[in-house]
Protein backbone atom coordinates (compact mmCIF):
# COMPACT_ATOMS: atom_id res chain seq x y z
CA UNK A 1 0.00 0.00 0.00
CA UNK A 2 1.34 3.32 -1.07
CA UNK A 3 1.89 5.96 1.95
CA UNK A 4 1.81 9.83 1.44
CA UNK A 5 2.73 12.04 4.06
CA UNK A 6 3.38 15.30 4.95
CA UNK A 7 5.86 16.81 7.39
CA UNK A 8 5.46 20.26 8.90
CA UNK A 9 9.04 21.47 8.58
CA UNK A 10 10.98 24.64 10.29
CA UNK A 11 14.61 23.36 9.08
CA UNK A 12 15.22 22.76 12.36
CA UNK A 13 16.81 19.66 13.91
CA UNK A 14 13.72 17.70 14.91
CA UNK A 15 11.62 18.41 12.12
CA UNK A 16 14.31 17.22 9.91
CA UNK A 17 14.88 13.98 11.61
CA UNK A 18 10.92 13.91 11.29
CA UNK A 19 11.13 14.33 7.58
CA UNK A 20 14.47 11.60 7.36
CA UNK A 21 11.62 9.18 9.01
CA UNK A 22 8.94 10.01 6.83
CA UNK A 23 11.19 9.32 3.72
CA UNK A 24 12.49 5.59 4.94
CA UNK A 25 8.98 5.00 5.87
CA UNK A 26 6.62 6.47 3.28
CA UNK A 27 6.73 6.27 -0.88
CA UNK A 28 5.71 9.89 -1.26
CA UNK A 29 6.85 13.31 1.19
CA UNK A 30 5.53 16.79 0.70
CA UNK A 31 7.51 19.29 3.11
CA UNK A 32 5.36 22.21 4.60
CA UNK A 33 6.75 25.16 6.57
CA UNK A 34 4.96 28.04 7.70
CA UNK A 35 6.31 31.46 7.10
CA UNK A 36 4.62 33.09 9.71
CA UNK A 37 6.11 36.37 10.64
CA UNK A 38 8.62 34.92 12.51
CA UNK A 39 12.40 36.42 13.96
CA UNK A 40 13.88 33.50 12.41
CA UNK A 41 12.70 33.94 9.26
CA UNK A 42 16.46 32.55 7.78
CA UNK A 43 15.04 29.16 8.90
CA UNK A 44 12.58 28.69 5.71
CA UNK A 45 15.66 29.04 3.38
CA UNK A 46 17.23 25.77 5.31
CA UNK A 47 13.89 24.18 5.19
CA UNK A 48 13.78 25.13 1.80
CA UNK A 49 17.13 23.12 1.28
CA UNK A 50 16.49 20.19 3.59
CA UNK A 51 13.58 19.43 1.42
CA UNK A 52 15.83 19.83 -2.05
CA UNK A 53 18.15 17.12 -0.33
CA UNK A 54 15.25 14.23 -0.28
CA UNK A 55 13.93 15.66 -3.72
CA UNK A 56 11.01 16.44 -1.48
CA UNK A 57 8.05 18.62 -3.13
CA UNK A 58 8.07 22.08 -0.54
CA UNK A 59 5.11 24.23 0.00
CA UNK A 60 5.78 27.26 1.98
CA UNK A 61 2.59 28.73 3.75
CA UNK A 62 2.43 32.28 4.82
CA UNK A 63 0.28 32.81 7.58
CA UNK A 64 0.51 36.25 9.56
CA UNK A 65 1.22 35.55 13.66
CA UNK A 66 2.83 38.34 13.84
CA UNK A 67 -0.57 40.24 13.30
CA UNK A 68 -1.13 39.57 16.69
CA UNK A 69 2.13 39.32 18.82
CA UNK A 70 2.05 38.61 21.67
CA UNK A 71 5.38 36.36 21.47
CA UNK A 72 9.56 37.21 21.15
CA UNK A 73 9.37 35.50 17.99
CA UNK A 74 6.76 37.51 16.07
CA UNK A 75 6.95 41.00 18.22
CA UNK A 76 10.20 42.79 17.74
CA UNK A 77 9.27 44.91 21.22
CA UNK A 78 9.82 41.35 23.46
CA UNK A 79 13.40 40.91 24.04
CA UNK A 80 14.59 36.88 23.16
CA UNK A 81 15.78 35.93 26.27
CA UNK A 82 19.29 34.00 26.78
CA UNK A 83 17.86 31.65 29.43
CA UNK A 84 13.53 31.10 28.78
CA UNK A 85 13.03 30.80 32.92
CA UNK A 86 10.54 29.78 35.09
CA UNK A 87 7.10 28.75 33.09
CA UNK A 88 6.21 29.01 29.87
CA UNK A 89 8.94 31.17 28.26
CA UNK A 90 8.08 34.77 26.17
CA UNK A 91 8.99 32.60 22.90
CA UNK A 92 6.38 30.53 22.95
CA UNK A 93 3.84 31.40 19.76
CA UNK A 94 0.35 31.04 21.26
CA UNK A 95 -1.60 28.16 19.29
CA UNK A 96 1.36 27.87 17.07
CA UNK A 97 1.42 24.21 16.42
CA UNK A 98 -2.51 23.75 16.91
CA UNK A 99 -2.59 26.44 13.84
CA UNK A 100 0.19 24.28 12.07
CA UNK A 101 -1.49 21.04 12.75
CA UNK A 102 -4.60 22.16 11.66
CA UNK A 103 -3.27 23.76 8.36
CA UNK A 104 -1.48 20.64 7.85
CA UNK A 105 -4.18 18.31 8.03
CA UNK A 106 -6.40 20.16 6.02
CA UNK A 107 -3.33 19.99 3.06
CA UNK A 108 -3.01 16.61 4.07
CA UNK A 109 -6.93 16.04 2.76
CA UNK A 110 -6.58 18.35 -0.27
CA UNK A 111 -3.27 16.64 -1.41
CA UNK A 112 -4.63 12.89 -0.02
CA UNK A 113 -2.18 12.47 2.05
CA UNK A 114 -2.51 9.50 4.56
CA UNK A 115 -0.13 10.89 7.93
CA UNK A 116 1.34 14.17 8.72
CA UNK A 117 4.37 14.71 10.59
CA UNK A 118 5.62 16.91 13.48
CA UNK A 119 8.59 16.99 15.45
CA UNK A 120 7.36 18.20 18.25
CA UNK A 121 9.70 17.17 21.64
CA UNK A 122 7.96 16.94 25.39
CA UNK A 123 11.26 15.96 27.11
CA UNK A 124 14.14 18.48 26.27
CA UNK A 125 12.39 21.30 25.66
CA UNK A 126 11.24 24.83 25.82
CA UNK A 127 7.62 23.99 28.20
CA UNK A 128 5.72 25.15 25.24
CA UNK A 129 2.23 23.50 25.63
CA UNK A 130 1.64 22.33 22.40
CA UNK A 131 4.04 20.30 22.51
CA UNK A 132 2.98 17.69 25.10
CA UNK A 133 1.73 14.37 24.08
CA UNK A 134 -1.58 14.85 25.35
CA UNK A 135 -2.03 17.65 23.11
CA UNK A 136 -1.09 15.78 19.91
CA UNK A 137 -3.22 13.43 20.90
CA UNK A 138 -6.31 15.12 21.27
CA UNK A 139 -5.45 16.96 17.95
CA UNK A 140 -5.61 13.88 16.73
CA UNK A 141 -8.67 12.70 17.72
CA UNK A 142 -10.24 16.11 16.77
CA UNK A 143 -8.87 16.25 13.54
CA UNK A 144 -10.52 12.73 12.90
CA UNK A 145 -13.98 14.24 13.90
CA UNK A 146 -13.36 17.53 11.60
CA UNK A 147 -12.70 15.98 8.40
CA UNK A 148 -14.14 14.30 5.62
CA UNK A 149 -11.73 10.90 5.55
CA UNK A 150 -12.22 10.70 9.24
CA UNK A 151 -16.12 10.58 9.32
CA UNK A 152 -15.17 8.29 6.23
CA UNK A 153 -13.13 6.33 8.35
CA UNK A 154 -9.89 6.80 7.06
CA UNK A 155 -8.43 9.65 9.47
CA UNK A 156 -4.82 11.48 8.84
CA UNK A 157 -2.62 10.15 11.02
CA UNK A 158 -0.99 12.42 13.24
CA UNK A 159 2.54 10.90 13.46
CA UNK A 160 4.94 12.67 16.66
CA UNK A 161 7.50 10.17 16.42
CA UNK A 162 10.25 12.05 18.33
CA UNK A 163 7.84 13.23 21.28
CA UNK A 164 9.50 10.98 23.86
CA UNK A 165 12.72 10.92 22.84
CA UNK A 166 15.81 12.32 24.73
CA UNK A 167 17.12 15.10 22.44
CA UNK A 168 20.43 13.77 22.45
CA UNK A 169 18.80 10.22 20.85
CA UNK A 170 17.11 12.21 18.61
CA UNK A 171 20.87 13.58 17.13
CA UNK A 172 21.97 10.04 17.26
CA UNK A 173 19.06 9.15 15.13
CA UNK A 174 19.70 11.67 12.56
CA UNK A 175 23.48 10.47 12.13
CA UNK A 176 21.59 6.78 11.94
CA UNK A 177 19.17 7.96 9.00
CA UNK A 178 21.86 10.51 7.47
CA UNK A 179 19.55 13.28 8.15
CA UNK A 180 21.21 16.42 5.79
CA UNK A 181 21.89 18.50 9.74
CA UNK A 182 24.62 20.67 8.30
CA UNK A 183 21.69 22.23 6.29
CA UNK A 184 19.79 22.68 9.31
CA UNK A 185 19.55 25.45 11.56
CA UNK A 186 17.90 26.48 15.24
CA UNK A 187 18.60 30.23 16.78
CA UNK A 188 15.36 32.17 17.86
CA UNK A 189 17.11 35.44 17.48
CA UNK A 190 17.37 34.83 12.99
CA UNK A 191 21.11 35.83 12.50
CA UNK A 192 23.42 34.86 9.75
CA UNK A 193 24.87 32.43 12.16
CA UNK A 194 23.06 31.22 14.93
CA UNK A 195 23.74 33.37 18.69
CA UNK A 196 24.56 30.48 21.12
CA UNK A 197 23.06 31.90 23.60
CA UNK A 198 19.07 31.64 23.09
CA UNK A 199 17.20 28.35 24.14
CA UNK A 200 16.78 26.76 20.74
CA UNK A 201 20.77 27.45 20.35
CA UNK A 202 21.50 25.46 24.37
CA UNK A 203 18.96 22.87 23.53
CA UNK A 204 20.58 21.98 20.57
CA UNK A 205 24.36 22.64 21.39
CA UNK A 206 23.54 20.21 24.59
CA UNK A 207 22.00 17.21 22.68
CA UNK A 208 25.33 16.96 20.24
CA UNK A 209 27.21 17.19 23.31
CA UNK A 210 25.53 14.44 25.55
CA UNK A 211 25.14 12.76 22.00
CA UNK A 212 29.50 12.84 21.85
CA UNK A 213 29.09 14.28 18.12
CA UNK A 214 30.03 17.56 16.48
CA UNK A 215 27.19 19.38 15.55
CA UNK A 216 28.18 19.93 11.47
CA UNK A 217 25.92 23.58 11.36
CA UNK A 218 28.14 24.87 13.76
Amino acid sequence: MTTRAGVILSGGLDSTVCLAIADRDCDEVLAVTYDYGQRHKVEVGHAAAVAASYGAEHLVVPIDLRGWGGSALTDDTIAIPDDGGAGIPVTYVPARNLIFLAVAVGIAEARDLDAVYIGVNALDYSGYPDCRPEFVDAFAATAALALKRGVEGNPVDVRAPLIAMPKADIVRLAIELDAPLHLTYSCYRGGDRPCGACDSCRIRAAAFADASIADPAS
